[in-house]
């Protein structure tokens, strides 16, 4: 599960600094958030 979630945030702040690099500014933030929020560094919305 970790290693789950892990994964997944990798590829949201991924797909966050692309959007920054297209121009989409508050949808890239968004994503990296997100992403910061869901991986095992963070702070895990599922446990």
């Amino acid at each position: 599960m970790i290693f789950i979630l892990w994964l997944l945030a990798v590829i949201l702040v991924i797909s966050g600094i692309f959007s920054l690099i297209r121009g989409q500014m508050l949808w890239g933030i968004v994503l990296i958030v997100v992403g910061l929020l869901v991986g095992p560094g963070g702070v895990s919305m599922f446990g």
